[in-house]
């Protein structure tokens, strides 16, 4: 298949700072003079940064690596994980296409995608937020037809399943991934009939999907603001973590206060406001924060703390609008979510 770069393109690309960060971190794996081979990765970060992968961007990354752009370019072109065009906004949709998922009903959800997304693959919806395409075997076999849609794998799909995916997702809500017909991974259909111990005390989700459920956002696109790559070859520290230093340094902001712990040893049920999974409530009622009061109540000099704060999920309050969220539910209202949340649709824990 013939791939060419995109009529349209940016007139510009540069990494951002924990980006560029990370990208010297990568570059510091390889012997003097072998900093080609951190090429791919390069890539990959460019395109998580802008959504698909640019000129620009391509010849930007060439330039790091000391790389003549035609071998950037070849690469790029040479595989299929690097989009050459614009995606959707929200998610970019990729439907297995190979024997299992064609004997199960591919055909079935590349026909939905067809009539929701774009006649085409590769096209974006009219309102930008999706594009599809068909891909090559993606090793979820067992639990076929499968589509992957942003970093994460949703499984055992139905026309039906398949399109109360999209309108979530269109809705700005965020599904769990895994398996859609109630199996917990690749068990039998009918149910284990050897193993049987491992049911008990599971828990709700596949490693997979419980990983994509604390994170709470499974196409959010990487950012910097993950866990930094670890270099500690390079004087003592890696430059990602000198960054992330430098800017929780410089980070604006006043810290909010916190408390000891819950009221009369009750905190409120932080993963009741969208964008906040075990793992970021864990980290709240670390610094202090149990209450729904106490997020309403947050000025603008406090989010940015906490946004800047928040290890691994910088800029969450602005993004997902914690405060307003919080302001409902403290004076008793209820957001959607949080009635998916009391009904079991997103946490069971």
């Amino acid at each position: 298949m013939l791939r060419r770069l995109h009529p349209d393109q940016p007139d510009s690309f540069e990494f951002t700072p924990a980006n560029l960060a990370w990208a010297e971190g990568q570059i510091s794996k390889y012997p003097e003079g072998r900093q080609a081979s951190a090429i791919i990765p390069l890539l990959w970060r460019a395109q998580e940064q802008h959504g698909w992968l640019t000129r620009p961007a391509i010849e930007y990354v060439a330039a790091m690596l000391d790389l003549a752009y035609i071998r950037a370019l070849e690469v790029a072109t040479f595989y299929f994980m690097f989009q050459l065009q614009p995606v959707g906004s929200v998610a970019h949709i990729q439907i297995c296409g190979t024997t299992s998922c064609m004997i199960c009903g591919a055909e079935d959800l590349m026909a939905i995608c067809k009539e929701k997304i774009a006649e085409k693959p590769h096209q974006l919806s009219a309102d930008g937020k999706f594009s599809w395409e068909e891909v090559e075997c993606l090793g979820s076999c067992s639990n076929a037809p499968m589509a992957q849609i942003g970093k994460d794998y949703y499984e055992d799909l139905t026309a039906d399943s398949f399109t109360g995916l999209l309108d979530k997702l269109a809705a700005g809500e965020t599904p769990v991934p895994g398996p859609q017909n109630g199996r917990y991974a690749a068990e039998p259909l009918g149910g284990v009939t050897t193993l049987k111990d491992y049911e008990k005390g599971r828990d709700t989700y596949n490693a997979s999907a419980r990983l994509a459920v604390d994170i709470g956002d499974t196409v959010k696109r990487i950012d910097g603001t993950e866990v930094p790559l670890l270099t500690p070859w390079r004087d003592g520290a890696s430059a990602p973590a000198k960054a992330a230093e430098e800017t929780a340094a410089e980070a604006p902001g006043i810290q909010p206060a916190g408390l000891d712990r819950a009221r009369d040893g009750q905190a409120d049920d932080l993963k009741m406001i969208k964008g906040i999974g075990p793992a970021l409530e864990t980290l709240c009622n670390r610094l202090g924060f149990y209450h729904f009061d106490q997020i309403a109540d947050w000025s603008a000099d406090e989010i940015a703390w906490v946004d800047q704060n928040l290890e691994g999920f910088k800029g969450r309050v602005t993004r997902d609008e914690w405060v307003a969220q919080a302001k409902l539910l403290a004076s008793g209202g209820e957001t959607e979510f949080a009635r998916r949340v009391k009904k079991g649709e997103v946490y069971d824990d």
